[in-house]
């Protein structure tokens, strides 16, 4: 008889665990969602779309960008007319953001040229007005490379506290119904726990994408702004002077 009960006990406390077990799922979360619980989980949900939209929006453009910008940069400098140049400019798509450079710095050198002699030419300079126009059009481009890094800097920092605070209150709302039903065993307490430490997971798996993208994105801007910087001082010294630094070194 002792030993029908030592058996039978074993067999319960694994009946217990499965049962325990089954309520980990995360149907079992989702069918017992409260309104706190609810509100979390589509926070996360909508933070992670958001994140998503945005990593492969700014990924695809990034790679448009670098499989472009070398071709454009390079038929620019080639073309030996500059009308022509600029006319190959001019049919880029309106997300170029090298041949937009370029296209402010023509426009701005030709203002000034139409006003030779005006208050604006005596007022500033031909090099002084065709910087002015180069420095607010890298400055437009490079806003424009940023899109979308908020969201997934938000997201990288928030969303592993908005999962974290799921995970309390479904712990607080475990502890409460333990507490009322008067069972604390490992079978009662398992499950709730569980189902409550799941939103902390999907906290950390909204973040984690989000913040390894930001970095990727930041450091791919970084590369870009500094061919700005670089295409629009050869720009500046071409529709300042006539020619390119290198070009003029070259022939001296």
């Amino acid at each position: 008889m002792l030993q029908e009960t030592t058996a039978a006990a074993p067999a319960a406390a694994g009946g217990n665990n499965a049962a325990a077990l089954q309520q980990m799922g995360f149907d079992h979360l989702i069918q017992n969602f409260d309104v706190v619980g609810w509100a979390v989980f589509i926070t996360l949900s909508v933070m992670s779309v958001m994140s998503w939209y945005w990593i492969i929006i700014n990924f695809i453009k990034n790679m448009r960008l670098r499989g472009r910008g070398d071709k454009v940069i390079g038929t620019f400098w080639e073309t030996p007319n500059a009308q022509d140049a600029i006319r190959y400019m001019e049919e880029q798509p309106a997300s170029e953001p090298f041949s937009k450079i370029a296209l402010d710095a023509a426009q701005a050198a030709a203002h000034h040229q139409r006003h030779d002699g005006s208050r604006l030419a005596e007022s500033l300079n031909r090099s002084e007005f065709v910087d002015r126009a180069l420095r607010q059009a890298v400055t437009r481009e490079s806003s424009r490379l940023e899109n979308g890094l908020t969201v997934l800097a938000t997201t990288g920092s928030t969303a592993p506290f908005v999962g974290l605070l799921g995970t309390v209150w479904g712990i607080y709302h475990a502890l409460i119904k333990i507490g009322s039903s008067g069972d604390a065993s490992i079978s009662a307490v398992a499950g709730p726990v569980g189902e409550a430490l799941i939103m902390t997971a999907i906290g950390l798996f909204v973040a984690i994408p989000a913040v390894l993208a930001y970095n990727f994105f930041v450091r791919l801007n970084r590369v870009t702004n500094n061919q700005f910087d670089t295409f629009a001082h050869d720009l500046h010294d071409f529709f300042a002077t006539g020619s390119r630094v290198g070009e003029v070194a070259g022939k001296r």
